[in-house]
């Protein structure tokens, strides 16, 4: 029998806990969208918290799909 351990270390709970108290949609809903945006506010929120844990080796303001 093969086992194979995956560490997620705090990212996949950090996520997991964003994804379960449905951050994201609670702060699209307050947030003011725009047509030409191609993420929500919400995800960008998710994506700086998960950048400022370090899960991104890279800043996201030097993540080119950021700002596309």
């Amino acid at each position: 029998m093969n086992l194979k351990i995956k560490r997620l270390d705090h990212h996949g709970i950090v996520s997991g806990v964003i994804e379960d108290l449905k951050i994201v949609s609670l702060l699209d809903q307050y947030l003011p969208q725009d047509d030409k945006q191609e993420i929500t506010p919400g995800e960008a929120v998710k994506g700086m918290i998960m950048n400022g844990l370090g899960f991104a080796n890279r800043p996201l303001s030097l993540s080119p799909q950021f700002f596309t």
